[in-house]
């Protein structure tokens, strides 16, 4: 028998300075045939206006996933929804992170500007190719990664207030890749995806001075060994009010 392993799915997130509310929405389902997807949506613009664009998105994401549609066909759909409900005149950054428990695997699609890492076992993988935003130009596809569960991966995802925080505006351009190093700086830790999350945004709030110039949410997805030997499942969260 191989070795036990647990998922972890941690968030932080905070709305852009002076702005009520966050234009970021993340949701996250359990898959029909087993395994769990988190979805991370950065609306364009931010704000009111664009908390409606990200929670149209994210919900329609999280209905097709509940009923067991493939990642990759989901972002296509959600694209195309977008697109003809909004008459291609509005954008949305959609990234999303499956556990699939039918093939064992992490699966990470992404139709966003910024790069997702993935560390696995003390390597470092920055997932930066090129691809476009939803919403506007017809036959966008995601890109989509697919490895293997292994314990001591971790997979960051964010929106792009983390890296203009980290004081790497070009970052999403391809330049110096601030949040990768921080990552591989600190995963060989193995700190709980929650910890990893919370210190990512804790870092870009220390940078901004604690006033942001735009929405940060920071996804982590983490396998770790599973040392409880139980099944038993949990989730929780905390926001203010």
């Amino acid at each position: 028998m191989g070795e036990r392993l647990e998922v972890q799915i941690g968030a932080a997130k905070m709305p852009k300075y002076a702005v009520a509310e966050s234009g970021d929405t993340l949701e996250i389902i359990e898959r029909p045939l087993g395994g769990i997807s988190a979805v991370l949506v950065d609306g364009q613009r931010s704000g009111r206006s664009a908390r409606i664009i990200s929670n149209i998105v994210a919900r329609k994401a999280i209905s097709l996933l509940g009923e067991g549609v493939r990642d990759g066909a989901v972002a296509r759909a959600v694209h195309d929804y977008l697109r003809t409900h909004r008459a291609g005149q509005v954008s949305a950054e959609l990234q999303m992170a499956s556990i699939d428990l039918t093939t064992r695997t992490l699966v990470i699609s992404r139709n966003a500007r910024c790069p997702a890492h993935i560390w696995q076992q003390g390597n470092l993988e920055t997932l930066a190719g090129p691809c476009d935003p939803i919403g506007i130009y017809p036959y966008t596809k995601p890109s989509i990664i697919e490895i293997p569960l292994a314990s001591e991966t971790y997979a960051v995802l964010s929106t792009d207030g983390l890296p203009l925080a980290l004081g790497n505006a070009g970052e999403c351009e391809g330049q110096r890749d601030a949040v990768g190093e921080w990552v591989a700086a600190r995963a060989p830790a193995r700190p709980s995806a929650q910890a990893l999350a919370e210190e990512l945004l804790t870092e870009a709030l220390d940078a901004y001075a604690g006033r942001p110039r735009d929405d940060i949410s920071v996804l982590v997805v983490a396998v770790l060994p599973n040392f409880t030997c139980d099944n038993v499942r949990t989730l929780s969260a905390r926001f203010p009010v």
